[in-house]
């Protein structure tokens, strides 16, 4: 079958990884950036360089599009594209406003054109094992999960300058793709009390956040947010996903049932071994799962979204998980 064409928007930390797979498993058309990052890796794989979207979809149609640019011009971007007909692939979180998610949500179901949004992590083979076993009943009634984000980001990380504005903070950042994780293993979020710092760095947006989630289900959750935190407990560290970040053999989500926890993404389940009681013996066992590239098994799952498959993480589904995300941040 012929490759799809697709054209990646945005040539920063994200964006030059999807490049890369866009050259390994599709045929990247074209690099849009205003950098010089943008030119120099469109010079690496021999492509067209764009400075800006405009100037690439008035000089090519591609099939598909990756949008990777800073999240206040995801919408812009998205909307662009969808009225060229072009199925886009935008990173998280899809928008930086609740009225910016609607026009992507809008724009998506106006001209019938497909969305998934990059919420890689639910296509790791941990993720998709830990919600068979919940599926699967190991875990008996969901009662509460709880997790954490916690990690230190050097000072560099933050010289480009959207990152310290709203929009940005590790809430938007990092949380939402915990948050997406917390909604596909345990349900729609109803209620969501949180308290924030920027005590540390002293920016526009938090640094630290500890929030409180009650999810329709009935499950209750906890999650602590940081990214001025020197530890493993992060879901970078802890899963092994992405070669940039040190691995620990840790966790960082822990799902609580009435015949057993689960803990990820080391995948080790607790249950006693006679009676459900504290004074049984209790056992940890190990659960296996392929060791496979997210990144990798997302971007394959774009090139399907383009010839027809529906979207694993649709427009809706990352509406769904930015509005938790804009609830704890106060809006």
């Amino acid at each position: 079958m012929t490759k799809p064409r697709i054209a990646v928007f945005g040539a920063g930390l994200v964006g030059s990884r999807h490049i890369d797979e866009a050259a390994k498993q599709a045929e990247l058309c074209a690099v849009v950036d205003p950098s010089k990052a943008g030119v120099d890796l469109a010079g690496t794989y021999n492509v067209p360089y764009f400075a800006t979207p405009e100037e690439c979809l008035a000089a090519m149609t591609p099939d598909g599009v990756v949008i990777a640019t800073p999240n206040h011009l995801h919408a812009a971007h998205a909307v662009l594209c969808m009225e060229a007909g072009v199925p886009v692939l935008i990173e998280k979180p899809i928008a930086d406003t609740q009225a910016n998610a609607d026009l992507i949500v809008d724009a998506s179901a106006r001209f019938g054109v497909p969305v998934l949004v990059g919420h890689h992590r639910r296509h790791n083979p941990r993720i998709q094992t830990a919600k068979q076993m919940i599926l699967d009943g190991k875990l008996g009634d969901i009662v509460a999960v709880q997790g954490q984000f916690w990690l230190y980001k050097p000072d560099d990380y933050f010289e480009a300058d959207w990152r310290k504005r709203p929009g940005a903070g590790p809430l938007f950042i990092n949380f939402i793709h915990d948050i997406d994780l917390m909604r596909y293993l345990c349900g729609e979020v109803s209620e969501v009390t949180a308290m924030r710092s920027s005590a540390q760095r002293g920016g526009d947006v938090e640094d630290t956040a500890a929030l409180l989630l009650r999810f329709e289900s009935g499950v209750l959750g906890t999650f602590s947010v940081s990214d001025t935190i020197v530890a493993p407990w992060s879901w970078e560290m802890a899963s092994a996903e992405n070669p940039i970040y040190p691995h620990v053999q840790t966790s960082c989500y822990t799902i609580g049932g009435t015949h057993g926890s689960l803990s990820v993404p080391d995948l080790t389940l607790w249950t006693h071994t006679g009676k459900r009681s504290w004074w049984s013996e209790i056992k940890g066992q190990s659960h296996l799962a392929a060791d496979q590239d997210a990144f990798a098994l997302q971007f394959a799952h774009f090139c399907a979204v383009i010839g027809g498959a529906d979207p694993l993480v649709s427009a809706h589904e990352g509406r769904a998980s930015m509005q938790v995300v804009i609830a704890a941040a106060g809006g």
